[in-house]
């Protein structure tokens, strides 16, 4: 079983699937503390927000309301929805303390694509077709590595930046893991002005790429 914290279908807004039709699925717990998390909500597993999974669907605003949810459940959601997306993004929380198999392998079973949104901190457990995001998590209040096993599974690594300590801390990273990415993406914290010139003179001299949060600008989920 998930705990599934909402489902919505919108527009992906970061990294490589910007401008995908998409369904969000949000699953609840996360234990990794990051101090600029903008779905802290999600982080605690409180039996009292306990509700059916179309109650999920209906929430007007971020709450900790979340549901039980069986990869049956969450599919037929989506077809009772009418979600015409075929692109599903899991994600959280900490969507990796879940073995998302056999949510993945149902979807692809009925041609949807998938893509996991994690920190890095647990071992993914997810088909080898699943793109796999890492935003790696380094120095956070929970204290969790990022596992090298992770990096190696990403398809892509995106990391929130405000300053240039971010910068040296995911460079750092990439030589504790021996893995180099082949797509980076900077991601301004807060689309903070001082944090966009820093990702962008940053993915000038590096090569890499910018993640802006498009939803964000555009002030969509």
């Amino acid at each position: 079983m998930y705990k599934v914290n909402e489902v919505f279908e919108t527009i992906q807004g970061e990294a490589s699937y910007t401008g995908m039709p998409s369904i969000f699925v949000r699953l609840q717990g996360c234990p990794v503390g990051c101090a600029w998390c903008d779905t802290k909500q999600t982080w605690d597993v409180n039996d009292t927000y306990l509700v059916s999974l179309e109650t999920t669907v209906e929430k007007k605003a971020d709450s900790e309301l979340w549901a039980n949810a069986s990869a049956e459940d969450i599919f037929a959601l989506f077809q009772a929805r009418g979600y015409q997306a075929k692109h599903v993004v899991i994600t959280g929380g900490e969507p990796c303390m879940f073995d998302l198999n056999p949510l993945c392998t149902l979807l692809h079973a009925n041609g949807y694509s998938t893509q996991i949104e994690t920190s890095g901190t647990f071992e993914i457990l997810a088909p080898a077709e699943t793109w796999v995001t890492v935003s790696p998590k380094i120095n956070m209040r929970g204290g969790y590595k990022v596992l090298t096993s992770a990096m190696q599974r990403a398809d892509e690594i995106k990391h929130p930046v405000a300053m240039q300590k971010h910068v040296d801390e995911l460079e750092q990273l990439f030589a504790d893991s021996g893995v180099t990415p082949k797509l980076v993406y900077l991601q301004p914290i807060s689309q903070k002005a001082k944090a966009t010139k820093l990702a962008i003179d940053t993915c000038k001299a590096k090569n890499w790429r910018l993640s802006v949060q498009v939803h964000k600008y555009l002030g969509i989920n």
